[in-house]
């Protein structure tokens, strides 16, 4: 199996940056467009646990459009062949000092484009800041 094929990891890329941009902007629509439909689509958030892509819909429809900005550091986008691969980053907000946001996605290839299949946000203090 090759890890990091030039092409394919420019394709993830471009796919988590649209993700990013959809998830600041509040465009639920793209970010749902980037999820997998299906019910093995998972993605665990702060407060949720979210499983299929209904519940993942409901908590992006419901959720406040405020406080969406953040910066990213730390990010590796990591591919496995042709048709799977793996992004982490680290995420700040203004709105949460002394905080540190982790985010993991497993992106698949799938014949509309690159889908997350399953993610995984969560908060920390921020180990940086004592």
């Amino acid at each position: 199996m090759e890890i990091n094929i030039p092409e394919v990891l420019a394709e993830v890329t471009a796919a988590f940056e649209r993700y990013e941009k959809a998830l600041v902007g509040n465009d639920v629509e793209a970010l749902d467009a980037l999820f997998f439909e299906a019910l093995t689509t998972i993605r665990y958030g702060g407060g949720e646990n979210l499983y299929g892509i209904e519940e993942i819909r409901a908590f992006r429809a419901a959720r406040s459009p405020v406080g969406l900005q953040r910066t990213l550091e730390g990010t590796v986008l990591t591919s496995y062949g042709r048709d799977m691969a793996v992004a982490s980053t680290l995420f700040r907000r203004n709105s949460a000092p002394g905080r540190v946001g982790r985010q993991m996605q497993t992106w698949m290839r799938t014949p509309e484009g690159w889908k997350v299949v399953a993610a995984h946000v969560s908060v920390i203090d921020d180990p940086a800041a004592k």
